[in-house]
Formats: structure tokens, sequence, C-alpha cells
């Protein structure tokens, strides 16, 4: 579910592409990412970092679309945010000394501090190629290409980068160890 709500607002712009035009499907995803925040902050939810940023880009860049009635501007808000990404995990580390894949997810994994390292270069990594293959999709393909590639192009690629990950990081993943069933009275 928490994807699902992660990507309304992307579904919902390529709908509002579909029925209508990047303009309109701009409003849509600027309105739809504001609904969400604002749904998260009435159920008294955390709205995540990664979400405010979304939210700040959305308006940004699709705010001078609709203002210069300029397409250029929502198709550098991919690029803007996989470089804000980018950014803060390479950026977070050394301020703070620690690793920012490991604060996040340390809880749920359990891994040396060297694989954290190398994951944390890894996402740096994908998301700089990211931000480099939305450009060059929004400037050598049509529109058309580029809402597609914004859906599934960049869904498909993160789907594969993660299972890619799941099977890099088993290696280093710890058995469960199995519990110990009691001893028996019986002899």
């Amino acid at each position: 579910m928490k994807l699902l709500f992660d990507l309304f607002p992307i579904l919902l712009f390529f709908l509002a592409y579909k029925f209508g035009d990047v303009y309109i499907a701009t409003g849509v995803a600027i309105a739809a990412t504001i609904a969400q925040i604002a749904w998260l902050k009435l159920r008294a939810r955390k709205v995540e970092p990664m979400q405010w940023a979304s939210l700040g880009i959305i308006v940004v860049f699709g705010g001078m679309t609709l203002l210069f009635r300029d397409e250029t501007f929502i198709k550098w808000k991919p690029t803007v945010l996989y470089l804000l990404f980018a950014a803060a995990l390479a950026f977070t580390g050394r301020l703070t000394g620690k690793q920012p894949l490991k604060a996040v997810m340390g809880s749920q994994l359990e891994l040396p501090d060297a694989v954290w390292a190398r994951l944390t270069q890894a996402w740096i990594g994908f998301f700089l190629a990211m931000a480099a293959l939305n450009l060059f999709v929004a400037y050598r393909m049509s529109l058309d290409a580029w809402v597609n590639f914004k859906l599934f192009g960049s869904l498909g690629l993160t789907f594969l980068f993660v299972l890619a990950q799941g099977l890099w990081l088993g290696r280093y993943m710890k058995e469960p160890t199995a519990a110990v069933p009691p001893p028996s009275d019986r002899a």
C-alpha cells in the first residue's frame, strides 16, 4: 500500500497526460502531491524528507511549466530529484560520519560497514545514472516517450536495481537462528 501511495502522483500524472495534455497532467501532479502530504498530516503520520523534497520540486518545476507554458521544466523535475537524492546520500555520510542508508535501514538489515558503504555508493551511482537517462529521454525522444519512460522505464529500472541489490546483499545476510525447543520431560 505504501508503494501505491508513493506512486499516486506519478500514476495520476500519467493518466491525466493520456486523457489531456502535459499541462493538465502537471497540475494534477502538483495537486496530487499536495493532497498526499495533507493526507499524511491529517492522519498524524510522518512526512518523509523525500516526500517534502518531491513536493517542493513538483511545485517549483511544475509551477514554472504552467506559468511559462513550457514542458521543459517538468521534464527536469525527475533529474533534479535524482540529483538531490544522490547529493543527500553523498554528503550526509560525510557530514555526520555515519552511513546514511544504515541509519534508515539498519534496523531491518544487519550488514558490515563496508557493505553499507558500497550500498550507498551503488545508490548514488544509480541516482546519477537515472538523472542522466531522464535528460537523454527528455531531449532525444518525444514527449509521449518521456511520459511513458517516467512511469514504466524509471519504475522498471528501479525495480531491477533493487532486485539485483537484494541478490547481492543476500551474500551478507545472516541466517536466522532456529528456536531451540524446550527439553522434554519424557525420557
